[in-house]
C-alpha cells in the first residue's frame, strides 16, 4: 500500500496556458518508508478525492 506523502504543484503559471492541462508531482510512500514519484493532472486528482495521506489507488502503482 502506498500513501500520498506530498503533492507539488510544479506547473508555475500553467493557469494561463489553454494547450496544457495543469500538473502535480506525487510524492507516495510505501509501508516500508521506499518514496516513489508520479505526475498526475490536478484535475484527476481533486475529481478523485485524493490529497495527503490518502491511499494511491492500487491500480495506479509504479
Amino acid at each position: 500500500m502506498k500513501v500520498i506523502k506530498h503533492i507539488f504543484d510544479g506547473d508555475f503559471g500553467c493557469e494561463e496556458s489553454t494547450k496544457n492541462k495543469p500538473t502535480v508531482s506525487v510524492t507516495l510512500v510505501d509501508e516500508l518508508g521506499n518514496e516513489s514519484y508520479v505526475t498526475v493532472e490536478d484535475q484527476w486528482l481533486l475529481e478523485n478525492g485524493l490529497d495527503v495521506g490518502d491511499k494511491w489507488p492500487e491500480d495506479l502503482d509504479q
